[in-house]
């Protein structure tokens, strides 16, 4: 019998593997969206945030899933994303049936398909919202999952993305959960994404990126840390050197890894080179030194980053 698997964006973040679970749970539950056999998998390994999370809950990671184990019969659903860059490796383009997303809509599909974008913080917003069009409700430990999500994307609810749809599904998912102090547990989410302990210079410069396809192929890739000067301090020449390698390795012409604040609100743009530095002064102003540019409270990638640096290349 064919498969509908439920995808995220490559590298996944919180949001991208828990809207995949939360949408086969909604699918399970009601018949009515006729998709066969829905099952949440995820592209690649998790981040640090998103692993602990998943052992906090007790849930099972979703499975890896490549291109080549999808069946010809079988659909696609994808979540969180939608350019080609950063879907499936190898992903016949033709087997997507559905996308639910809140990212800039960026699509050249040749047949027809069900779109659910809005212009919410987090993907796992949307779904909710769908579970509660079709009176369902997540479980507990689902619901945790879906606020660690919401919290992760919105920078508990600091981010420019944020809107009140957020912040009140967000409230409901804390009860559900039996949750009751929200901002302890956002700080508890960004303490465990910013432990890199575990992972590589290029580990960690890729953490959590995205390609986009401007006029110049860019890829941008965003820290979120507790310890933003600490980091700088220690690894900042490592992190440069990691970025000129991982930007090779990944066939683009720009590359920049935001480093985000969460307490302070501020973030610091590591410039691969001078082509990247002279890109940045002009999107954002000010001067970088050794590569590094303070972009002040700017920490949205969707909403603040990648559109400023588009509109520089636009106008190159």
């Amino acid at each position: 019998m064919s498969k509908t698997y439920i995808i995220g964006h490559l590298k996944p973040d919180t949001d991208s593997a828990v809207a995949a679970m939360a949408l086969e749970y909604l699918y399970s539950q009601k018949d009515c969206f006729g998709y066969s056999q829905p099952q949440a998998v995820i592209t690649g390994h998790l981040s640090p945030e998103t692993s602990y999370l998943f052992e906090k809950f007790k849930v099972l990671t979703p499975p890896l899933l490549t291109a080549a184990e999808i069946g010809a019969d079988d659909q696609v659903v994808l979540v969180d994303h939608n350019e080609e860059s950063q879907r499936l490796i190898g992903l016949n383009e033709a087997q997507i049936v559905e996308i639910v997303d809140h990212h800039k809509v960026n699509l050249n599909l040749s047949t027809p398909l069900f779109l659910n974008f809005k212009t919410w913080g987090s993907t796992t917003t949307i779904i909710y919202f769908f579970m509660k069009e079709y009176s369902v409700t997540p479980d507990k430990k689902l619901a945790g999952l879906m606020l660690a999500a919401i919290l992760s994307d919105t920078v508990g609810f600091k981010s420019a993305t944020t809107t009140q749809k957020d912040k009140k599904f967000g409230q409901e998912l804390a009860q559900i959960a039996g949750i009751t102090d929200i901002n302890a547990f956002a700080l508890e989410i960004f303490r465990a994404g910013s432990d890199f302990s575990t992972l590589s210079d290029e580990e960690i410069v890729q953490n959590d990126f995205k390609i986009y396809e401007f006029a110049k192929k860019t890829c941008i890739s965003q820290l979120e840390t507790v310890e933003q000067e600490v980091l700088l301090a220690n690894k900042k020449d490592r992190l440069l050197a990691a970025m000129t390698n991982v930007k090779a390795q990944l066939g683009v012409e720009l590359f920049f890894v935001a480093v985000t604040d969460v307490l302070k609100v501020n973030t610091k743009l590591l410039l691969d080179g001078e082509k990247e530095m002279i890109i940045a002064e002009r999107a954002f102003g000010g001067s970088a030194v050794d590569y590094v540019l303070d972009i002040g409270s700017k920490m949205s990638r969707k909403k603040e980053i990648a559109p400023a640096i588009e509109e520089v290349l636009k106008n190159d």
